[in-house]
């Protein structure tokens, strides 16, 4: 009898504790997102011909987004892809709740976008990964992707 009873016990106290668990787990894998900067949408495959033109170059870009309450000076962040190509941020603050858009081409930097001035694409059509790092060389947040289709329209939205 003793055995009988007390496997129900055994099994409320484990359902309990594994309930616990998870209730502590969940919030700590969704908080990564919750505040600070992060990657927001990704247009790693810009409309149209790949033709290495200003127009095409900046229709690749990547959006970081500050979902904290406070500005951030970005100066010294990074932006990388797989191959290793970088972006360093200069002197930019983004302000709470604020995006900036990273553009892959030439261009003039103003609030909310700035150009990474490079002549040929970087982010890989056919599946990449982004990743922000902050100037102490830890990583901040990342994304990544698969190929471009008709149906993505080569667009990742990272949150």
């Amino acid at each position: 009898m003793r055995i009988r009873t007390a496997a129900p016990i055994a099994l409320a106290a484990a359902t309990a504790l594994a309930g616990s668990l998870l209730a502590t787990a969940a919030p700590a894998s969704a908080a990564a997102h919750q505040g600070g900067l992060h990657f927001g949408t990704i247009q790693y495959d810009g409309p149209g011909k790949d033709d290495r033109s200003k127009k095409s170059l900046n229709a690749e870009w990547v959006n970081i987004h500050n979902n904290g309450k406070k500005k951030v000076q970005l100066k010294g962040f990074t932006v990388k892809d797989n191959t290793g190509y970088t972006y360093t941020f200069g002197s930019y603050t983004i302000g709470a709740g604020k995006t900036v858009k990273v553009r892959t081409g030439k261009g003039t930097n103003i609030s909310g976008t700035v150009h990474w001035n490079r002549g040929s694409y970087v982010w890989n059509n056919t599946g990449d990964k982004a990743r922000l790092i902050k100037p102490n060389g830890k990583l901040q947040d990342s994304c990544s992707w698969k190929k471009s289709t008709s149906a993505n329209k080569g667009i990742k939205n990272c949150h």
